[in-house]
């Protein structure tokens, strides 16, 4: 199995370093073969050449590698981070990437800001359409700069892209045992574009008759997620609602550096990233959180089929929260690296 790693910027570099030895670790444990194939895109490399990705980059991703890893993007020596957005959304985009799937799980109510919650209450996971809506950059500025300035940025739902998407969602559910399935958006104001998840959302339940499906405005959902997130097991939405949404789902588990992400074409080479950011001011500082990372690379193995690796590797993290060895972020004493060690100490004594 082929993995193409792209640490990318800042502490994309310091977490990924962790997932490598975590991922060297569980493969020496498996004994399966495992080539990790470190790619130097990021802003460094951009800077230095002037590329992004090269002309067959993106090909050679699909083609040549069974998934790939990406620490995190974002540099402020490149104001518009073009670098950023041609790597991670052009993978997204040219890989056909349409699930964003992420994970929403407690693993210690000590984390968790909600006052009186459990792992049993914060338990449940979002799909996020991945190619389509205001981040396609369809749109453009006029007059740019003066009193005058129009800017405009287009939606874009087609029934192909939210079809694929709500479907993925209850067959998730229906393989995993979940009952309920909770779509959200904001046809209410947005009545064109959001009409059309309406119409698919109600076509698509109809084949899923065991499952409860609902309906809420992706505002209501906000306001429901902080009042009872033990409601939810299974919340699908469009991109922008759901890069907003995940964020405060990664706040209900312990923070950013606690939330893991995959995006996926399933049965096609996906990429696995963690939800925080390059933070560069932290970069090198030996002070970032590498849970999220290491729980981003347990979604690669579980994609990939390396089960096994995967179970490993998240009993790890589950040792690591309960020893509380962990970054400082989530209210422990250890850097990155120590955080690091101890997760391949665990999976070696497994």
């Amino acid at each position: 199995m082929r993995i193409a790693v792209i640490a990318g910027d800042g502490i994309g570099k310091d977490v990924t370093a962790e997932v490598v030895k975590v991922l060297r670790a569980a493969q020496a444990a498996s004994g399966l073969p495992l080539d990790l194939i470190e790619l130097p895109y990021g802003a460094d490399h951009y800077l230095a050449t002037g590329e992004t990705i090269p002309p067959e980059g993106y090909a050679r991703l699909r083609d040549e590698f069974d998934a790939i890893f990406v620490g995190a993007l974002g540099d402020p020596r490149v104001p518009d981070n073009r670098h950023a957005r041609d790597i991670l959304l052009g993978i997204r985009f040219e890989l056909d990437l349409y699930v964003n799937y992420r994970p929403v799980r407690l693993l210690d109510e000590r984390l968790c800001p909600l006052k009186d919650r459990t792992p049993r209450d914060v338990n449940l996971v979002v799909f996020r359409e991945n190619t389509e809506g205001v981040y396609v950059n369809v749109g453009g500025r006029f007059k740019a700069g003066t009193e005058d300035e129009i800017a405009i940025q287009e939606e874009i739902n087609t029934f192909k892209g939210v079809h694929r998407i709500i479907r993925h969602a209850f067959e998730h559910a229906k393989a995993h045992g979940l009952a309920r399935v909770c779509m959200a958006d904001k046809s209410n104001a947005m009545a064109q574009g959001h009409a059309l998840w309406q119409r698919v959302f109600k076509e698509v339940q109809a084949g899923y008759p065991d499952i409860e499906a609902t309906h809420l405005y992706i505002d209501a959902l906000a306001l429901q997620l902080v009042r009872d997130p033990g409601q939810f097991q299974v919340i699908v939405t469009n991109n922008l609602f759901g890069d907003i949404i995940t964020d405060l789902g990664a706040a209900l588990q312990g923070g950013l550096g606690m939330a893991a992400a995959a995006n996926l074409h399933p049965g096609r080479t996906s990429m696995f990233e963690p939800v925080h950011g390059s933070a560069p001011p932290l970069a090198g500082k030996n002070v970032a959180n590498p849970i999220g990372a290491v729980l981003s690379s347990a979604l690669l193995l579980e994609t990939v089929g390396r089960t096994d690796e995967a179970a490993l590797v998240e009993r790890a993290v589950q040792r690591a929260v309960e020893a509380n060895t962990l970054t400082p972020d989530v209210g422990g004493t250890h850097g990155t690296r120590e955080v690091g060690d101890f997760l391949v100490r665990q999976i070696r004594g497994a």
